[in-house]
């Protein structure tokens, strides 16, 4: 977990960062195996984990520990009640201007990318965010279009993931500003659908693989620019930024990997 944070009651309502935390339910290999689910959502703040403990007589016991965030979802929570409570906030941000990101950090296996992108009739923070962008645009700011451009980070190096996967360079440039070096912008989008088949398509040629904990791992940090900008002066007006994580490892998950997964997965902890 990402630590201790003050209660809701007590935290600041005007924080420009915030830390949610999604549960997930237990997994079908680990239901097999019979394991315990450790973790309850006592409230929309905060989780207690219920730690399994043997004493030096042998005796079993449970110790508690609880954990304060921003706001917490159980397993029952959908991607759309995810997206309004943490995401959707965001949208004004960008339509005044500013830059806004929202990042997916966990375990591998922990269902960041199915909260990204979503899966069979689950629709993801993505294509819920590109909704209410192309409603918002066309309500209030018509003279705005959509640019989306489209990344990984994997092994250490960029690559352009609606290029080809070309090969990118990161610059920082004399304000102190990084910039990617060759990264193509795609647009203007017409509309949602199109935004979402690029963005599948740069998800397809992701780099992807297989572990001990997920059978569709994603190996590289991915990370999608929503870019508003100016229609008759092509002038950048407000950005959102989707990063997709590689999921972290624990070692007893690679005793089985290949050599090439073990390295990929040490890249991927020493990078998060």
């Amino acid at each position: 977990f990402p630590g201790l944070s003050l209660p809701m009651d007590r935290k600041s309502k005007s924080s420009k960062i915030v830390v949610a935390v999604r549960k997930r339910p237990l997994n079908r290999k680990e239901v097999a195996l019979g394991e315990a689910d450790v973790i309850t959502c006592s409230g929309e703040c905060n989780i207690a984990v219920h730690e399994p403990k043997i004493k030096v007589d042998l005796t079993r016991y449970v110790e508690d520990h609880e954990f304060w965030f921003d706001d917490v979802f159980d397993e029952n929570s959908t991607n759309e009640e995810v997206y309004t409570r943490s995401a959707r906030p965001l949208i004004d941000v960008v339509f005044n201007g500013g830059n806004a990101a929202c990042f997916a950090y966990g375990q591998t296996g922990s269902g960041k990318t199915y909260t990204m992108m979503g899966k069979d009739n689950s629709t993801g923070l993505y294509l819920l965010a590109a909704q209410d962008i192309f409603r918002r645009l066309e309500r209030e700011r018509p003279d705005l279009c959509v640019w989306v451009s489209f990344f990984e980070i994997y092994g250490g190096k960029l690559y352009d993931l609606l290029n080809g996967r070309k090969q990118l360079i990161a610059r920082e440039d004399a304000k102190k500003m990084i910039n990617i070096v060759g990264l193509r912008e795609h647009g203007p989008m017409p509309d949602v659908q199109s935004l979402l088949e690029v963005i599948e398509y740069g998800n397809s040629v992701r780099k992807t693989g297989t572990t001990g904990a997920n059978a569709d791992s994603s190996r590289s940090h991915a990370i999608l620019h929503i870019q508003l900008k100016n229609e008759k002066t092509g002038k950048g007006f407000g950005k959102f930024s989707f990063i997709d994580l590689a999921g972290s490892e624990r070692g007893a998950d690679t005793q089985h990997n290949s050599r090439q997964t073990r390295l990929e997965g040490a890249e991927i902890n020493k990078s998060l």
